[in-house]
């Protein structure tokens, strides 16, 4: 989900990481997903060059780089490390600011408003569920990029997982996006969290969109299941909800969903120890993607 914006004078890169599920299905990467992963990486790299401000929402590995070249010389908001974050998410947090420090302008984002050049507003919000309520996942911060100038409201709410959760929606109702970014409903965790939760997600962006007329990106946790296509019918079908890849005018490569196929079309994968489904563990291996790196 990484995302560069730019509104007046505001270039912002927003969650730059990037990584593989190491299994899903009980299947590794493919080779493409290692390529794709490169190419991405190698955007996040370009795109940090030019960005003035770094967003991190949370601290999965997707959605943040430890390295601290990303940041350095940039005004960087990221989530507070100290307020409603446990366990790896909490080391992560802790070894990135102590990184960052040193070579970058560094910021809490929690609650946290701001009014740049030309009117263009940020503004974050409180600890978010990352999906359900109470979840293992922890919390993440939603941001808000108002330009009044353009009568843009772009907002960037990351995992809340449809929303899930109803304080996330009923949030992200107050916020009135004229364009919102979401990861959608896990759907392909569907047998986890059980059908209705899932339901629930979908109810919930159906009532924002009717409440707000908003645009809405919909990708990353709702297109890893093989029927994301039928499974969000009633979201497709109001034509304000596309993938990320549908709002860039470029084919979708949903490479994860598609492991079975491509594996099956190649050859026999590799033996490698099974990562329960959900998990954002990295496992080592020969391969790399680190892809390039900003000065």
């Amino acid at each position: 989900m990484a995302t560069y914006v730019e509104a007046g004078p505001v270039s912002m890169l927003i969650d730059p990481g990037a990584t593989l599920a190491p299994s899903r299905y009980n299947l590794p990467p493919t080779d493409a997903e290692w390529e794709a992963l490169r190419r991405a990486n190698d955007r996040i790299s370009a795109y940090a060059r030019r960005a003035k401000i770094v967003f991190v929402s949370h601290y999965h590995e997707d959605h943040f780089r430890a390295d601290p070249v990303t940041y350095s010389g940039r005004r960087v908001i990221a989530k507070d490390p100290n307020r409603m974050v446990a366990g790896l998410q909490a080391k992560r947090a802790a070894a990135l600011w102590r990184a960052v420090a040193p070579v970058a302008r560094l910021e809490s984002a929690d609650s946290r408003r701001h009014k740049e050049d030309d009117g263009i507003e940020l503004r974050m919000s409180p600890p978010l569920p990352h999906g359900l309520e109470g979840g293992p996942l922890g919390y993440l911060i939603a941001l808000t990029i108002v330009d009044p100038a353009e009568r843009e409201k772009f907002v960037f709410a990351s995992d809340v997982q449809g929303p899930l959760s109803p304080v996330a929606a009923a949030y992200l109702v107050q916020e009135r996006p004229t364009l919102l970014y979401l990861s959608g409903p896990p759907s392909y965790m569907e047998h986890e969290v059980g059908a209705a939760a899932i339901d629930r997600g979908i109810d919930h962006l159906l009532r924002l969109i009717d409440r707000t007329g908003c645009r809405v990106i919909m990708d990353h946790h709702a297109m890893r299941a093989a029927d994301y296509e039928v499974r969000f019918a009633r979201l497709w079908d109001t034509k304000r909800v596309v993938t990320a890849a549908t709002f860039l005018g470029v084919d979708e490569t949903p490479l994860e969903m598609r492991r079975h196929r491509d594996w099956a079309a190649t050859r026999k994968p590799p033996a490698r120890a099974v990562v329960p489904r959900g998990t954002m563990t990295r496992v080592s291996t020969k391969k790399s993607a680190k892809g390039g790196t900003p000065q």
